[in-house]
């Protein structure tokens, strides 16, 4: 006999959202147009004739447009998200121009009631969510702010490059300010609350297990990766984290930013898994390195999967990443939540979508005899909230 799906449970469980673009005065939608133009929908309402510069169309040939290019996309991922923001959170169906202007008139009352933030996260019971800038972690109306992981990319290749453009003497000494300079702004980040930080690291062709020296032959690369050795030392000290954000790369065009599935790209940071103890989370956007941080966590105890990033984000690609995860690693050393919203709206979007699809992934695992009804909602709970909570000292974190 067939055991009910696990859909109802897993809807009702906690989430922590381990990155976002929200800001905390200003977590709503201003109107339709900000929930609409997101970029990963926008992108896929392009595919369907939906102009570039729709924004600068007047209202009714922009929402004429618009009704056009989303009908005509219906079948993709961000369209069904979208979809389910407007009827489940406004009770909209968009089906001509009038219905989208109605909605823009909708969105914009909505944004004004007082509860109107916490009342989108605890529809899916989004407990916690993660902001990489100080000034954006105090949520306005919200039961608890955000929780602050600094972005560290907004300094990381200014102080390389300034060590990279000096040479002899100068280069030494710019080395050692540098060093100085990083541990004065840990202790600054440690001092607000953070248990970790955050960066993105784009291509590098140094690797972490060689033993680099300062020269005047050093490269850029390797003195990032040398930089990065410093930072994992004083994270050790400090007994916090790495959030590392990975198989992004741009340069490739004027405005344009690419997947780019680097095989070496996880092993050549083997070196820092070993040599220091702290926690390591790595999130990736490239498809084929899914399988590559899986390998990781499984070799370091100290190393864990993260959520789905950029290109990753799709139906096909969660499923792959979540046969490779429960096949390989406890379900603590995983975390599945990267929303990358930039509107609250958007967390319940796809949110939606990652408890859907997690829902239909662990009823099959079930049905076909791989695990128990007990452990798929184990399973589900830590990659939906235990693991994040642990990682990031809120275990209290479970409204």
């Amino acid at each position: 006999m067939s055991q009910p799906s696990l859909y109802n449970e897993i809807m009702q469980m906690p989430v922590i959202d381990t990155h976002t673009h929200l800001v905390g005065n200003k977590l709503c939608a201003n109107d339709f147009w900000e929930i609409s133009d997101y970029f990963w929908l926008n992108r896929e309402l392009q595919s369907a004739g939906y102009p570039a510069d729709a924004d600068r169309l007047p209202q009714e040939e922009r929402a004429a447009a618009f009704v056009s290019a989303y009908h005509g996309s219906r079948n993709t991922m961000m369209n069904r998200a979208f979809t389910a923001i407007m009827k489940n959170l406004y009770e909209i169906a968009l089906t001509d121009a009038e219905s989208v202007l109605k909605a823009n008139e909708t969105v914009k009352q909505k944004r004004n009631t007082a509860d109107w933030a916490q009342h989108v996260a605890d529809r899916l019971n989004v407990v916690r969510f993660v902001v990489n800038h100080p000034d954006h972690a105090a949520f306005a109306g919200m039961r608890e702010d955000a929780l602050l992981l600094p972005r560290i990319d907004s300094w990381l290749p200014e102080l390389a490059r300034k060590i990279a453009d000096s040479s002899g003497a100068s280069r030494q000494s710019a080395f050692e300010y540098t060093k100085r300079t990083i541990s004065d702004q840990l202790q600054s980040y440690q001092a607000m609350g953070s248990p970790g930080i955050m960066t993105t690291l784009s291509a590098y062709e140094a690797s972490a297990h060689e033993a680099y020296e300062l020269s005047d032959n050093s490269s850029i690369d390797e003195i990032t990766m040398m930089l990065l050795h410093e930072i994992c030392s004083e994270l050790q000290e400090r007994g916090m984290f790495l959030q590392l954000f990975l198989g992004i790369e741009r340069g490739w065009g004027t405005d344009s930013a690419a997947p780019v599935n680097n095989s070496l790209r996880i092993v050549k940071l083997y070196g820092l898994f070993e040599s220091y103890s702290i926690a390591f989370e790595l999130v990736v956007a490239s498809e084929l390195n899914n399988m590559d941080i899986v390998q990781a966590a499984w070799n370091f105890p100290n190393v864990h999967v993260g959520g789905m990033w950029w290109y990753n984000f799709r139906p096909s690609t969660y499923l792959q990443s979540m046969q490779y995860r429960l096949e390989a690693i406890a379900p603590l050393k995983s975390s599945l939540v990267v929303s990358d919203a930039r509107c609250i709206e958007w967390t319940y979007g796809k949110l939606l979508l990652v408890k859907e699809l997690l829902a239909h992934f662990l009823d099959k695992q079930v049905e076909n005899g791989w695990i128990s009804r007990e452990d798929a909602l184990y399973s589900a709970s830590e990659w939906l909230h235990g693991s994040a909570a642990k990682r990031y000292g809120l275990t209290n974190s479970t409204r």
